[in-house]
């Protein structure tokens, strides 16, 4: 992913003015090169509205140490234009498989915190709002971007330091008070925010020792417990799955990639290699291809050998959810291929 922060003015940015009330125009913001940093805030050099926080700003005595983090997607895009009238929104667009984007929206709450409200903090993950993300030009994770009076205003890719951050949210108050956005979010009541949050409950013994199991990457002892499990409650579908994966990350850990493919294509017939390649492809999310391969295997190998793969097939359909409708398609495939 990129951490450059390049040159990025907001000429040109899709306008969302039309999913709001009157908004005021927000003006050409250029981004710094060098880490991250909004450009001087209008020729006028008008002076920041009455009420607007001051650069660095701190927490106001009493105010909430807790932000709370919105979730942007297509459901909520047109309430937040709407909100960007009133309060700036930064928004971090991250993806689940960068965990330096996860790391960044964690460092955003404490920053956003110390100004007291008058800043929203929101985060979008391009791999299910793919639309937003194409439509705001995002190419890389992190980016972060201000929502001000329904304008996006790009202000950084990477994750600059906190003192770079606090530079630029600075900046994005003085340009939203030069557009009268100067409100304040209303924070919610702490017993609000446990009430969102509400304490796991605890697990069943034999799965806290599974869990713990994992934890400490023993998945010989995991599988064990699991297996105790069943034998006490052969229903209990969450040892099931939690088996199958568990079962999957022991006969992956050290597999490696490359040779288990070139075994699988220099010889088609060894079941071994076959049964390996699609542990691989289940581990890098290629579930087609995996379930494929074995339906493949099921038409042309009988007796034990059919036996084996069909075990293994319905642990890979735990492992990646009975409900998925992957897995669904791939069920009536195995039906027609065994009958």
């Amino acid at each position: 992913m990129s951490t450059n922060n390049p040159e990025v003015p907001l000429r040109g940015a899709p306008d969302l003015s039309h999913l709001a009330a009157a908004p005021q125009a927000t003006p050409d913001i250029p981004v710094s090169s060098q880490g991250g940093g909004l450009g001087a805030p209008g020729a006028s050099g008008a002076a920041p509205a009455p009420g607007a926080a001051a650069p660095g700003a701190t927490p106001a005595a009493g105010s909430p140490a807790q932000v709370q983090v919105i979730d942007v997607n297509d459901a909520n895009l047109n309430d937040l234009a709407q909100s960007s009238t009133q309060v700036p929104i930064v928004i971090v667009f991250l993806s689940s498989a960068s965990p330096a984007s996860k790391q960044l929206v964690d460092r955003m709450r404490g920053i956003i915190a110390r100004y007291d409200g008058r800043l929203v903090l929101g985060q979008c993950d391009i791999d299910t709002n793919g639309g937003i993300a194409q439509a705001l030009q995002i190419s890389a994770v992190p980016t972060t971007m201000a929502l001000i009076a329904a304008r996006p205003a790009p202000l950084f890719q990477g994750a600059p330091d906190d003192d770079q951050i606090t530079g630029v949210l600075d900046q994005v108050l003085e340009i939203a008070a030069q557009n009268g956005v100067t409100g304040r979010a209303a924070a919610a009541a702490p017993q609000e925010a446990d009430a969102a949050e509400p304490e796991p409950e605890p697990l069943p013994p034999l799965h806290q020792e599974a869990y713990d199991a994992i934890e400490r990457e023993d998945y010989a002892a995991a599988i064990d417990a699991y297996d105790r499990a069943l034998r006490e409650n052969p229903k209990d579908a969450d040892a099931r799955a939690g088996r199958a994966q568990v079962s999957l990350m022991e006969r992956s850990r050290t597999a490696d990639l490359a040779a288990v493919r070139k075994a699988a294509a220099d010889d088609p017939a060894d079941l071994d290699a076959q049964l390996a390649v699609a542990d691989m492809d289940i581990m890098g999310g290629q579930i087609e291809d995996a379930f494929g391969r074995l339906i493949d295997a099921v038409r042309t190998h009988f007796g034990d050998d059919r036996e084996r793969i069909r075990v293994r097939l319905v642990e890979l359909f735990d492992v990646v959810g009975t409900e998925d409708s992957r897995v669904v398609e791939a069920r009536r495939a195995l039906a027609a291929a065994l009958f």
